[in-house]
């Protein structure tokens, strides 16, 4: 892998940050090189947030991504600002339970998968970015799933904020296209 761009993007309180954080992380774990750049509005909860992530095998000269490899969508409103910033044949990852059916662009992969409500059926309402992560593992080749799995959890273990149930609404996020 030369370098991946991929930008995550929802409301406040979506983890479209920490989905980021974790991305990087990830990445940074694997000896990569990674730059992760938040945006979001005064308000954290309910604003509009989203972030971009680099990854490369060589250093990296600027946060900003003219097209994304990979987007990460949690809403309708990231859907229409960044679908046309993402790369022909790129892929964009939907939370179909927030986004409303729509057309999208020739040219992209799209994947569609009900994260929040598949979050909220497995008792981790937190935890549709997480599933999101899944469908990343399963659709993309960024990462080995194990890989993605444990470093979620190393992730959340060093902040003393351990889930078991990241780890079911992860599995269910790669099952989910099974």
């Amino acid at each position: 892998m030369a370098k991946t761009e991929i930008i995550c993007a929802g409301y406040g309180g979506q983890g479209v940050l920490v989905t980021g954080l974790i991305i990087a992380n990830a990445a940074m774990q694997s000896d990569r090189h990674i730059l992760w750049y938040p945006s979001y509005g005064v308000e954290m909860r309910g604003g509009t947030a989203n972030c971009s992530v680099k990854i490369s095998d060589e250093e990296i000269a600027s946060p900003f991504i003219k097209a994304a490899d990979i987007l990460i969508a949690m809403n309708d409103a990231s859907v229409i600002k960044f679908e046309p910033r993402v790369k022909p044949g790129g892929i964009m990852i939907v939370n179909s339970s927030t986004v409303k059916p729509r057309k999208y662009r020739d040219g992209i992969k799209v994947v569609e998968i009900p994260a929040t409500d598949i979050a909220i059926r497995e008792n981790n309402r937190k935890g549709a970015n997480v599933v999101i992560l899944g469908a990343l593992a399963k659709n993309t080749d960024l990462f080995d799933t194990k890989y993605l799995r444990d470093s979620i959890d190393s992730f959340f273990e060093a902040k003393g904020k351990y889930n078991p149930l990241n780890a079911v609404c992860f599995d269910k996020g790669v099952e989910y296209f099974c």
